[in-house]
């Protein structure tokens, strides 16, 4: 079982040798489609329907910071930071595949983006995007934890991402999502949970845009101590490249965790501030 989930987990990178196949899915009449309907590959916490172009590969760093709330104490989160390293390659216009680590919980994680729609000019409305992750906690012990099995440290997402662009300053997505985690912190908590995304983003100027975006978990068990996630950021474009600056009140930047394990609250001020650097190869 152990060597099953190996398997899975490295899937994506094996599929880096299949571009030349794969690459025949995308189209070439790009006249008829409408642009970008984000210029980032994330709304904030949320994936965008951006794709990575074929055989272009990203190297994406995410900082968060700890919560502002303890002021200097913690020097606005600076002592309490989580980062996250995040190689995404483009296998072609349409498929993309990426591997990352995040000091959050020493979570490892495989992931798999198809887009299998494009809003037309004049035609489909909306651009619809598949997205799936597999991770790993690598911080479960178990020493404390003596029954834990590797499938214990499992998690799973799955998504479907449905975006539209109303015009060249308006975006919205939503982001029916089903996410899944072999070991929850809570036993009322049940281990597959749903929640429903919605994001925008509207262009403030031709290198500025404002983001948004919210998830509302579903099922979550009435004594968690957890939040739905709000966050709100500013693209920068520069030279081709976005750079991401953002406050939300969760910390975790994987969808289990953002979605799951949101601890912080913005109407008391328990916000955290970060940002994403993307370098294109």
């Amino acid at each position: 079982m152990k060597t099953i989930y190996l398997i899975l987990f490295l899937l994506p990178i094996v599929g880096f040798s299949q571009d030349d196949l794969l690459s025949e899915i995308d189209t070439n009449n790009a006249k008829d489609f409408e642009s970008a309907a984000f210029k980032g590959l994330k709304i904030v916490n949320f994936e965008s329907t951006k794709m990575v172009s074929q055989k272009e590969l990203y190297f994406v760093v995410s900082h968060r910071f700890g919560s502002i709330k303890p002021g200097f104490e913690d020097f606005f989160g600076l002592d309490q930071a989580v980062t996250r390293l995040n190689f995404i390659y483009g296998i072609s216009d349409g498929i993309n595949v990426g591997v990352s680590r995040s000091s959050f919980l020493k979570t490892y994680e495989s992931s798999l983006k198809l887009r299998l729609v494009r809003q037309q000019k004049k035609g489909f409305p909306v651009t619809l995007v598949g997205f799936g992750t597999l991770l790993i906690n690598g911080a479960l012990d178990d020493v404390n934890l003596p029954l834990l099995k590797f499938e214990n440290r499992l998690g799973y997402t799955a998504q479907l991402l449905i975006a539209k662009k109303f015009n060249k300053n308006f975006s919205l997505e939503l982001i029916p999502t089903f996410f899944h985690d072999n070991l929850v912190q809570l036993d009322e908590q049940e281990n597959s949970q749903y929640a429903l995304g919605i994001g925008g983003r509207h262009k403030l100027s031709k290198r500025l845009s404002l983001n948004i975006d919210y998830g509302f978990h579903l099922n979550r068990a009435d004594n968690a101590p957890f939040n739905n996630p709000l966050s709100v950021g500013i693209d920068i474009e520069t030279g081709g490249h976005v750079f991401q600056l953002h406050f939300t009140n969760a910390q975790p930047m994987n969808t289990n965790g953002f979605l799951g394990q949101a601890t912080g609250d913005w109407s008391d001020g328990d916000i955290f501030f970060g940002f994403n650097l993307s370098r294109v190869f």
